[in-house]
C-alpha cells in the first residue's frame, strides 16, 4: 500500500471538489477520437536481439505499442539501416498490430550541432517511413551539465530542433534525466515555453528520474501534463546514497495506478512505455523476454487497478 502524502491528499480533495472528475487539460497526446492509452515496451531493453525479433517478442507478450531505438551503433541505427530492413520492420508492425509510439535517439544540444540536426532529420524520415499514417515522436535526453549555466545555449539549440520538427512534421520530445543538465519538469517547461514550438517540441515524463529528490508524483504529473507527449515507466530504488533503476512494478516504490489515472483524467491519451534501464540489461544473465513478460504483467495490473482503458489496433481492453 502506498502512503498518501499531503500533496496527493490535496490532489484527491481537488477531484472531490469538482464532483469527482478532473477538468481535462489541453495536452499534446489528448485525442478525442481515442478512448484509452497504450501499454508499450522499448527495444532499449532488447539490445542483443534484432529489431525484427524484438518486435515479434513484444507483440507476443501482449503489448499494444513499441518504442524502437534508432541511436548510433544500435541494431536499427537510422544512419545505416537500409531500405530492405525498413520495409521489413514496417511489415512486421502492420502484421503484429503494434503501434509505433516513439523512436529513441541519443543526441544532445550544442552550439555547433549540424551532426545532431542531421541525426534528428534521419530519425524523422524513419518515423514517417515506418508509420506514415501516424508517425511516432522522436525522443532524447539532453546530456550533462548545470542547467542555470547552459539554459541559454539549450534554448537556442532547441530552437533549431523545433525547426527540424516543423519541417519534417515530426514531434521531438525531450526527457529530463536524473543527473542531467535538464533533470526535472520545471527546467524542461522553461525551455519549451521559451522556444514556443507548440506540438513540435514536447516532453517525456519519467518519474524514476524524480523519485527520492523531493519531487512529488502528483505534483510533477500536474506540472508536466500539458507538455507531455510520452510517458516512460521504470522503478527507482534507493540503495544507500545512490538510486538504482529496476523493472517497472518490481519494487513497489512508484504508484503506477495513481500515475495512469491522473494522466488519463488530465486528458493524456498517449503511450505508457516500459523502459528497461541499462543498469538492468547490462547485468549478467539478463533475459529480455522474461523482462518483457514481467513488465507486462505488472503494468497490465496497474492499468486494471487504475481503471484506464487500453486501446490499440482497433481493439479495447
Amino acid at each position: 500500500m502506498f502512503p498518501i502524502s499531503r500533496r496527493r491528499f490535496n490532489f484527491a480533495a481537488a477531484v472531490m471538489a469538482t464532483g469527482g472528475a478532473l477538468q481535462p487539460l489541453r495536452t499534446f497526446a489528448s485525442d478525442p477520437a481515442s478512448a484509452g492509452c497504450t501499454l508499450g515496451f522499448s527495444t532499449y531493453g532488447m539490445k542483443d536481439l534484432s529489431t525484427e525479433d524484438a518486435l515479434r517478442c513484444i507483440a507476443s507478450v501482449g503489448f499494444d505499442s513499441v518504442e524502437i531505438v534508432v541511436r548510433d551503433g544500435w541494431d536499427f541505427d537510422s544512419a545505416s539501416v537500409d531500405r530492405e530492413r525498413r520495409a521489413r520492420i514496417r511489415s512486421i508492425l502492420n502484421e503484429t498490430g503494434l503501434k509505433l509510439a516513439a523512436l529513441m535517439e541519443h543526441v544532445f544540444p550544442a552550439p555547433r550541432q549540424q551532426a545532431v540536426l542531421e541525426r534528428l532529420r534521419l530519425a524523422a524520415d524513419l518515423a514517417h517511413e515506418l508509420a506514415p499514417q501516424a508517425p511516432p515522436l522522436v525522443q532524447t535526453v539532453l546530456g550533462n551539465g548545470v542547467f542555470e549555466e547552459q539554459k541559454t545555449m539549450l534554448r537556442d539549440a532547441l530552437g533549431a530542433w523545433a525547426e527540424v520538427a516543423r519541417q519534417t512534421g515530426t514531434t521531438i520530445a525531450i526527457k529530463p534525466h536524473r543527473g542531467g543538465v535538464v533533470s526535472q519538469p520545471a527546467e524542461a517547461i522553461w525551455l519549451l515555453e521559451q522556444v514556443g514550438a507548440g506540438r513540435w517540441l514536447r516532453m517525456v515524463y519519467d518519474y524514476s528520474h524524480y523519485a527520492f529528490r523531493g519531487l512529488d508524483l502528483t505534483e510533477t504529473i500536474s506540472q508536466a501534463l500539458p507538455y507531455t507527449a510520452h510517458v516512460a515507466v521504470k522503478d527507482a530504488v534507493q540503495e544507500g546514497t545512490r538510486v538504482v533503476f529496476r523493472l517497472p512494478g518490481s519494487s513497489g516504490t512508484i504508484d503506477y495506478p495513481h500515475m495512469f489515472r491522473q494522466f488519463f483524467a488530465g486528458g493524456y491519451r498517449g503511450d505508457f512505455n516500459c523502459e528497461v534501464s541499462g543498469m538492468v540489461w547490462s547485468q549478467a544473465g539478463y533475459d529480455p523476454v522474461s523482462a518483457a513478460q514481467q513488465c507486462y504483467r505488472a503494468m497490465r495490473r496497474a492499468f486494471v487497478t487504475a481503471g484506464v482503458p487500453r486501446v490499440a489496433a482497433g481493439r479495447r481492453e
